[in-house]
This record gives structure tokens, C-alpha cells and sequence, in this order.
């Protein structure tokens, strides 16, 4: 189970960001400032934070500020009740991945708290293998019984997400929110792109072979 941290010096906002995301299968403890997310780091491993801006003691800033420097690669979803860009952009460089405004619709936090662990699983595996095919994502290359393949990184992400779960359909959009980002300004026609040039990178690969869903999406299965 996917531990989560919140922190949100409001109350009412964290418990129903606890709440609703525990009726979603996550394990959630809520502190009321940054200094207190520190503290509780320093007890227990957490896979998520999802952290407020404007906080008493120490802001949202600088909680990540202290965690990029301590080295911690924890992915963090920064909400605020500011949607000025210029509060977008220094979330972004003090070390953040997602950014939500207030008012925020709880539907769509777990949607991006979903696509920020599966972003950052893919990220830790580091190594996957199906069959003979080893996927190693260090280099982005995937090697098998005919050599060694360096691929471009959003191709090689998405080979990796799929042979992942073999067998598992993965719509376009799950794709997309994964692999481009859940705010990429881009259309799905983009996953099929580079669906065809993996079917062609691997045409005559013995392990897997990428299936087509009409409609929904792309598995990947064992040959």
C-alpha cells in the first residue's frame, strides 16, 4: 500500500484530502506544516507529499527546497490558493512535480496522485525483463537476442510501462497522463506514433509483441 503524507496547516482541507484518499486504497497521515513533514520522514517511509504553499513554521517552498537538497526524490504535489504563473514556476523550480489550485476538485487529486506513482515506479525499478528481453532504463536501452537498442526516451517509457503488466490494456489517455504528464499539450495520436515505431523497433522480437485494443488502447503479451 502507497503511503502518503499531507501537509496543510487547514484542517477541514486535510481531512478530506485524507479521507478521500483513503476510501482510494492509500495509506495517509496529515501534518500541519513543513517542518512537521520533515519530522515525519524522518519516522516512516512515505511514496508521496502532498504539500499546501502557504503554511506557518515552514512554507510548501521550502519543504521541497530541504528535501531536493537532503537528496529525497519523493514525488510532491504542491496546492495553493495562488494561480498566478509566477507561483506555478517557483513550485516548479524549488523542486515540486504537480501543482493544483484551490478550490481543489478531490476527483482529479487522485488522478494526478495516481499518475505521480506510477511516474515515479517506473522511475526506481530501474530494470525489467520479459522473456530474454531486459529493458534497462539507466540507458534507455533494451537488449534481447538481436543486440542492443537505445531508444528515445518517451519510447523507451512507454515500452517500459507496458511490459510492466503483460497482458494488461492500457488506455491512450492512461498513457499520455503517465508518460507526457497530466497537463501535456499534446493529443493521443502522439501514443500512436510511437506505438508504431516500437511495433517496428521489435517486429521480430521472440519475447512480446504489442497488441492492438480497437478502441480503448495497447496491451503488450508474451509470444
Amino acid at each position: 500500500m502507497f503511503k502518503i503524507l499531507i501537509a496543510e496547516d487547514d484542517r477541514e482541507l486535510r481531512m478530506l484530502f485524507q479521507r478521500v484518499l483513503t476510501q482510494n486504497g492509500y495509506a495517509v497521515r496529515g501534518v500541519e506544516n513543513g517542518e512537521e513533514a520533515l519530522a515525519a520522514l524522518e519516522l516512516d517511509y512515505v511514496d508521496l507529499i502532498i504539500s499546501d504553499i502557504m503554511m506557518p513554521v515552514m512554507d510548501g517552498y521550502a519543504l521541497v527546497r530541504s528535501l531536493r537538497e537532503a537528496n529525497y526524490q519523493i514525488p510532491v504535489l504542491m496546492i495553493t490558493a495562488k494561480d498566478a504563473f509566477e507561483d506555478m514556476q517557483l513550485g516548479f523550480l524549488s523542486g515540486s512535480d504537480d501543482y493544483m489550485v484551490k478550490p481543489v476538485n478531490v476527483n482529479e487529486m487522485v488522478l494526478r496522485v495516481g499518475a505521480l506513482l506510477r511516474r515515479a515506479q517506473m522511475i526506481t525499478d530501474r530494470r525489467q525483463v520479459i522473456g530474454n528481453t531486459e529493458l534497462l532504463a539507466d540507458s534507455l536501452t533494451v537488449l534481447s537476442m538481436n543486440g542492443a537498442q537505445v531508444l528515445p526516451q518517451k519510447e523507451f517509457l512507454l515500452l517500459y510501462k507496458m511490459t510492466s503488466s503483460p497482458g494488461r490494456i492500457f488506455t491512450r489517455q492512461q498513457i499520455m497522463d503517465d508518460i507526457w504528464g497530466y497537463d501535456a499539450d499534446t493529443d493521443t495520436h502522439t501514443v500512436d506514433v510511437h506505438i508504431a515505431r516500437l511495433r517496428e523497433r521489435f517486429k521480430d522480437n521472440a519475447d512480446f509483441q504489442i497488441v492492438t485494443i480497437r478502441g480503448v488502447g495497447y496491451k503488450v503479451v508474451r509470444r
